[in-house]
């Protein structure tokens, strides 16, 4: 990165650009597109398109031969070999070296304008890191009729923001969104088939502005999925435009807690999907099915919606994207080889936990910690984590056979055989990584925080 700003210095003959000049020329150097480089910025395409080509045209005149957002490798590759040869000779440090890199982040990704690292992040958001192939392989799934997909991540990985990007992409589309966390039905709801099938007809209904009108299709002498099936085959699928339907079903776990309910809710939704080869009607219906953990509801392998469709699992932070991330943070030094080595020691304590790297960045860039004293105090009470950390040890509280089960965890250096439904569980809360039903502990801030509190217990 040093040798690419030199390199375009030496050819304009340190003439300056601006900061949007400098985070459309970086993003290039990194194959972004102008529509890629705009979404994390809140100016249009258009705009970027435009001061890249103006920036093509400035340093095509400085440097006597034409360069373009495609060439931009091949032109810039001579001069960085010519900066080579000359390393070892003694040069005067720039003055404004040490301001380099808030030029390839513009005052949009000003550390003082983040918020605090809390729930999904918006569209548009220059936090939002992406994890190439997932967004690319989600959208090209999204466009196929009746298509099936399922995210998942334990809590805190970022699904719902990986979601809220797919949502932007299908209105994009002119596709229209039903967008349902189970999270906010109420315990009720799940006391039988028949009432959690007309809940779920009624909110879908709401959301596509239409009326509720299930007595004129619910026949309970059908039984409830039949009815359910044919509410959507003859209302609503017939009486919206003829642009396809988002279902985006997030938290479905939720449903998992309630075996008698996930028995009959989830192979329909499989045979919903299954109809679209062959009807019309259902092609119009595109489901995305974001959960935390795998089901621990026994199924068969015919009637599993999870067999079927692609399925997108959130990998941890690779230590280029939390260097990435860093960099969105306004931390300067992050910006070099030597800046990556020191993020080293906290890709090893959390990770590559969205979240828990978030927060780390979002108090680095305030200034008000150094790195090594956030490790040091990582596990403690008086560290950044200590109220998630505590959090998940009220749940673990909560509930004895998942407390007994992390002990296992933390008390083995190899993986131990759980329980399905605790080893489930834990990785819902992100305290374990999963192998089967083989579990070994989500990272060293769990295993160094839990190691302390469950001997106290």
């Amino acid at each position: 990165m040093e040798e690419l700003l030199d390199a375009v210095e030496r050819i304009l003959q340190n003439r300056p650009l601006d900061s949007i000049q400098w985070f459309v020329l970086y993003q290039s150097w990194l194959g972004k597109t102008y529509d890629e480089m705009a979404e994390g910025t809140g100016y249009g395409s258009n705009y970027i398109k435009q001061v890249g080509s103006m920036l093509w045209q400035d340093l095509s005149e400085a440097a006597g031969e034409r360069i373009t957002k495609k060439n931009l490798h091949l032109v810039l590759s001579k001069y960085l070999q010519g900066i080579t040869k000359q390393q070892n000779q003694p040069q005067e440090e720039p003055v404004n070296k040490k301001f380099r890199f808030t030029r390839l982040y513009p005052n949009f990704f000003s550390a003082g304008k983040m918020e605090f690292p809390s729930g999904p992040l918006p569209v548009g958001s220059p936090l939002y890191i992406k994890r190439p192939p997932l967004e690319e392989l989600i959208c090209s799934e999204l466009i196929q009729p009746g298509c099936l997909i399922r995210i998942k991540a334990p809590k805190k990985m970022g699904k719902s923001s990986l979601l809220n990007q797919m949502i932007a992409y299908a209105k994009e589309q002119d596709y229209q969104i039903v967008y349902l966390d189970f999270q906010e039905a109420d315990e009720e709801v799940f006391s039988s088939l028949d009432k959690f099938l007309r809940w779920f007809c009624i909110y879908v209904t709401r959301q596509l502005n239409l009326f509720p009108c299930l007595d004129d299709f619910w026949d309970t002498d059908m039984g409830s999925k039949v009815s359910c099936k044919i509410y959507f085959e003859a209302y609503l699928l017939q009486y919206i435009a003829s642009n396809p339907v988002v279902l985006a079903l997030n938290e479905v776990q939720r449903v998992f807690e309630h075996p008698k309910i996930a028995q009959d809710f989830l192979p329909m939704l499989r045979f919903w999907h299954e109809q679209a080869k062959q009807d019309q009607t259902w092609q119009k219906l595109r489901m995305v099915v974001v959960h935390t953990t795998e089901i621990y509801v026994p199924l068969k392998l015919n009637q599993s919606p999870f067999n079927v469709g692609i399925t997108i699992t959130l990998p941890p932070f690779t230590k280029s994207q939390v260097q990435d991330l860093a960099l969105r943070y306004g931390l300067e030094w992050a910006a070099d080889s030597q800046g990556s080595k020191q993020l080293e020691p906290l890709q090893a304590m959390v990770g590559g936990h969205p979240y828990l790297v978030s927060l780390a960045l979002y108090h680095l860039s305030g200034e008000k910690i150094t790195l090594e004293m956030l490790l040091e105090t990582a596990s403690t009470p008086m560290g950044i984590y200590s109220q998630h950390l505590r959090e998940l040890l009220n749940l673990l509280q909560k509930e004895p056979e998942l407390m007994s089960a992390m002990q296992q965890v933390i008390a083995s250096d190899d993986k131990v055989e759980l329980d399905a439904i605790a080893a489930y569980k834990l990785e819902s809360m992100g305290l374990v990584q999963l192998n089967g039903n083989q579990a070994c502990v989500m990272c060293e801030l769990y295993r160094l925080y839990f190691s302390q509190q469950l001997v106290k217990l």
